[in-house]
Formats: structure tokens, sequence, C-alpha cells
């Protein structure tokens, strides 16, 4: 029973301690999407929180580590997002889930692309390490995937590097530019708005590789 108990109790901290960290990036983010690395700190964060600074300090000891984690977080993200070329899915099939995942994601985390975008433009001075071995090995293998679909004749012969930057640039648009489409659009995207966003996007691209771009939403 004492056992029994202590399991409990044990599992319970590491879900408060999961969620406690969980609510950290989430300011974290928001923070650091807004001021930048330099300009954010961890009073900051803290303040942004809720959570009194010394308390955030023992979650993560230094600002350059809660800000690696957070990029660390959306790049993870979306890497799973990419799921869809893992499979035996047909091209269609695996293009469309992965930008309508990547479209879903710049809404759903807009501050941790922003974040990603930040990085990248000042040259990456916290996670080069990242674009040059988990990001380029990444992109290896799904440039071997897509080559094996031109090569089966299934889409139109293009360079898998531009199609994928193509994706990526687009779909993160509406996360690094969302203040901008928001003004445009005199008001946040509606569902119905990012559906039919979301089916413009896939249309364009499948139709140019020689897929079928019809809608898919209702």
């Amino acid at each position: 029973m004492a056992q029994t108990e202590g399991a409990e109790k044990a599992g319970t901290r590491a879900e408060m301690r999961e969620e406690t960290e969980r609510q950290i990036l989430d300011a974290a983010e928001v923070v650091f999407a807004e001021a930048g690395f330099g300009g954010a700190t961890m009073q900051a964060i803290a303040d942004a929180c809720g959570l009194p600074k010394a308390n955030l300090h023992y979650y993560f000891s230094s600002k350059e580590k809660l800000y690696r984690q957070v990029v660390e977080r959306i790049f993870t993200i979306w890497l799973e997002a990419a799921d869809s070329f893992e499979t035996e899915a047909a091209p269609e099939v695996a293009l469309r889930r992965y930008i309508s995942r990547k479209m879903q994601l710049s809404r759903e985390h807009r501050y941790g692309s922003k974040v990603w975008a930040s990085e990248v433009m000042h040259g990456a001075p916290i996670v080069q390490d990242y674009l040059e071995t988990t990001l380029r090995t990444w992109t290896e293998t799904r440039i071997a995937v897509i080559r094996r679909w031109i090569d089966a004749g299934a889409i139109r012969p293009v360079d898998p590097r531009w199609l994928l930057y193509m994706i990526w640039a687009t779909t993160q648009h509406y996360a690094d530019f969302a203040h901008q489409i928001e003004v445009l659009n005199h008001g946040a995207l509606s569902d119905a708005q990012w559906t039919e966003a979301t089916d413009t996007v896939c249309g364009i691209i499948l139709r140019g590789i020689g897929l079928n771009g019809g809608r898919t939403g209702p």
C-alpha cells in the first residue's frame, strides 16, 4: 500500500513538473517572440507565467537554456508534423497531410515559429548545431522520399529542396506574419478562413507537381 501511494505521489509530482515546464515554455515563447533573445529577461518570463524568478531558475538555470528549449520544442513539433513521409502513403496524401499540419501549427504555435524565424535570421547563434545535424539529416531523408516519387513517375520532376522550402515558407508565413495577415483581414482568420487558406495552399502546391489539388475542407 505504501509503495502504491509513493508511486502515485511520484507520478503526481512528475505531472506537476511537466505542467509547470509547459507553462514556462508557453510564456517564454511569447516573450522571446516579442522581445528577441537579447531583449527578453528571466524576470519578464517569470512574470508572464506567474512564477517567482527563483522558481523559474529552478527549472531553467539560464536564459540561454530556456531559449534553446523553446526553439527545440517548436522544431520537434515541426518534425513530428512530417510523420506522413514515414508511411507508405501516396505522395498526394503524404504532402497534403504535411502541408495541412504545418498550417495548423502556424495557427497554434505562432510565437514559437517567430522565435525560430528570428533565430535563423540572426545566423542561428544558439541552435546552429541543430541546423547542421538534425535539420540537415531530416531534410536529406525527405529529399530521398521525394526523389523516389519522381523516379516512380508519381509527381513531376522538381528539385525536392525547392519544394520543401516553398512549403516551409508558405505555411510559416501564417505564423511569422500573422499580424500583417490579421490587419489585412480586418481581424484574426476564422475557422472557415483557415480551412480555405489551407485548401488553397495545398491545391497550388500539389497541382504544381502534377497532383490532384482538389479541396478537402467542408
